[in-house]
């Protein structure tokens, strides 16, 4: 299952463009919180928490505990949005989706290689079309990434996302005959056949020694 992360987040009362650059100004970052059936609600996170948080965790599916600050009971969340500076490595706004029991969600999932395909010790190239999958389960059903072996393919195999073995309780929002990776066979520079037929004039033999005037009275 997907590792769980806890956030420390304070309320916002005040919004608007003017008030989250003094946020941001300050270390802090604006973000929001909000799920079926809930109001959204405005809040702050520490830039540098937040940031130490993302560095060690799969963002997409990880189900992050938010403390608010003044509220006893924490608040089960994924994150659906990340906004980040265009130039800078400085992320501008977070979005929060708030879990509830027996809701059924949507996330991406990374996917694992696992083994070496035969074909690309042979010279075949892997080419691999998706990296994650989006599924769909139950929040406690969350898996952490998805396995797939490829120690049995030979160029020309492949494997599509209906070949991928998904948890019990979890499905695929992707169409299973969708191609996830294949073993192509290696590329080939084409050979010039004209140019090899082509075959060089024979030159003459350069005389050493002698003069070529005297070699040609003979």
């Amino acid at each position: 299952m997907a590792t769980n992360a806890s956030l420390e987040v304070r309320p916002r009362e005040e919004t608007g463009k003017g008030f989250n650059r003094k946020l941001r100004a300050g270390g802090r970052v604006p973000a929001v919180m909000y799920g079926h059936g809930d109001e959204t609600r405005a809040l702050t996170i520490d830039a540098r928490e937040l940031e130490r948080l993302f560095s060690r965790i799969h963002v997409e599916n990880t189900i992050i505990e938010l403390h608010i600050d003044g509220q006893r009971k924490s608040v089960r969340t994924l994150v659906r949005e990340v906004q980040r500076h265009a130039f800078r490595d400085e992320v501008l706004h977070v979005d929060f989706y708030v879990l509830h029991a027996g809701e059924r969600i949507t996330v991406e999932i990374p996917i694992r290689l696992q083994g070496t395909a035969p074909g690309v010790r042979v010279g075949g190239i892997l080419q691999q079309v998706l990296d994650s999958l989006e599924i769909r389960c139950l929040p406690d059903r969350i898996p952490e990434y998805l396995t797939v072996d490829i120690s049995s393919l030979e160029i020309g195999d492949s494997v599509h996302v209906g070949d991928v073995p998904l948890p019990e309780g979890v499905e695929s929002v992707v169409p299973g005959e969708r191609s996830l990776l294949s073993v192509i066979p290696p590329t080939v520079a084409p050979v010039d056949e004209e140019a090899e037929a082509v075959e060089p004039a024979p030159t003459e033999p350069e005389l050493i020694g002698r003069d070529r005037e005297e070699a040609d009275e003979e």
